[in-house]
């Protein structure tokens, strides 16, 4: 890993958030990748520290595009996972961990952060992520608030028990990161699961809104909050022809109203007292689904 020495646009920070979204696992509907894209776009900034990806990446598992040209390759894109410096609406400087997330070396690559927060004087790292729920997209987007100091939580999960789930990179450097003594909190948005192979810009722009609160940040989201609208119009559009799909989605939304009137009995949205629709259900209905609003026919109806 390499780490710039003398950054002077950080000479006299008093609080410094990096904000982590690692591609992979967390990162449901694209909602943390949209995110960041839309933090870069604020205006580009150096490079501040750069990771091994060598060390840290299974190249076979996700090979990395290449482009061929009738008789040669070129233009490999190959994966990169740095540290940049940003700033946000304000002017107000901030530090950007993107890439894919670690296939290997986990610990490692949690002790090269550790690096980083220690030497470029992070007050507070903000991670993104988003998973794929059993939730309709007709209901305000759902978000696990979490951190490593209850202090820092900036609003109430809907979780009100205990769930062992898989873990990731990012979940392991909230928990290193408070062993060390350093401040770090996050966002999970969930992402209806039938939209959750679509871009799905609705739940970025949530992402973005609790970013700026956790992490004290300002950002102008105008942009976002246009293509979040076009995303919701389009979604309705195609329910108002399908009938068969808007169904489906009703029956997710009985089920999701159903947990939230039980919420203060301890509901879960991983512990249903009704049933779900069927497997075959949501698998043949949102097949169709997803299929229609990737590639609509001009008359509106499905292939």
């Amino acid at each position: 890993m390499h780490i710039v020495d003398d950054v002077p646009e950080l000479d006299g920070t008093d609080e410094l958030t990096m904000v982590v979204a690692l591609s992979g696992f967390l990162d449901a509907g694209q909602a943390s990748a949209l995110a960041v894209q839309h933090l870069q776009s604020l205006g580009d900034g150096p490079v501040v520290a750069t990771f091994d990806i060598d060390a840290l990446y299974d190249y076979r598992a996700r090979r990395p595009p290449v482009t061929f040209v009738q008789d040669h390759y070129e233009g490999y894109e190959a994966p990169r996972l740095n540290v940049r410096l940003l700033r946000d609406t304000g002017g107000t400087p901030f530090l950007l961990l993107r890439g894919p997330e670690p296939d290997i070396r986990w610990e490692g690559f949690a002790l090269a952060v550790r690096e980083v927060v220690e030497r470029l004087g992070v007050t507070r790292v903000v991670s993104l992520g988003a998973i794929p729920m059993a939730v309709p997209h007709t209901r305000p987007v759902a978000v696990t608030y979490h951190s490593n100091d209850p202090a820092l939580l900036t609003g109430r999960s809907a979780w009100s028990g205990e769930v062992r789930v898989p873990s990731s990179v990012q979940a392991l450097l909230e928990i290193r990161l408070g062993e060390w003594g350093h401040a770090a909190l996050g966002y999970i948005t969930h992402i209806p699961h039938y939209l959750a192979q679509m871009e799905y810009p609705v739940a970025s722009l949530v992402l973005l809104e609790q970013l700026e609160r956790g992490g004290r940040l300002t950002v102008d989201l105008t942009a976002l909050r246009r293509s979040a609208e076009e995303c919701e119009e389009e979604i309705v559009d195609y329910l108002a022809d399908h009938s068969e799909v808007a169904d489906v989605v009703h029956a997710l939304e009985q089920q999701y109203d159903a947990f939230r009137r039980s919420e203060e009995a301890g509901a879960s949205l991983l512990a249903p007292d009704e049933p779900l629709p069927t497997g075959e259900d949501l698998g043949a209905q949102f097949e169709q689904f997803l299929a229609g609003l990737d590639r609509p026919d001009a008359d509106g109806e499905q292939e």
